[in-house]
């Protein structure tokens, strides 16, 4: 359950833990993605026969370019979050409402007897 805002006591707030996770990875396979098209795009040739047959010689190229594309991408993504989590210890939360970040400290798991 996600807490309720510290400055505006709504209730719809989102963990930037997650944000930061999917953000990451979804930066990298798009990333990769344009890496590897524009490792392996030629201009001469028309789009209908690049997209039906893909020349094996390039595939190295294309690997090469997704890596660096994919780095670059969970880098950006890295970067933003970085400047956009509040400090201290905890789990990070943005209020929806407000657009106010703070983080709530996670309680120990306890054992009941």
């Amino acid at each position: 359950m996600s807490p309720p805002c510290l400055r505006c006591a709504a209730t719809c707030t989102f963990n930037l833990d997650t944000a930061q996770r999917i953000g990451t990875v979804g930066s990298s396979l798009v990333g990769g993605a344009i890496g590897a098209w524009r490792a392996s795009y030629t201009p001469t040739s028309p789009l209908s026969m690049t997209t039906s047959r893909f020349p094996l010689a390039k595939l190295p190229a294309a690997v090469m370019g997704a890596v660096s594309g994919s780095q670059a991408g969970s880098r950006a993504a890295e970067l933003f979050f970085t400047q956009k989590l509040p400090p201290g210890e905890g789990t990070p939360w943005l209020c929806v409402s407000c657009g106010h970040t703070f983080r709530q400290l996670t309680r120990p798991f306890t054992t009941s007897h």
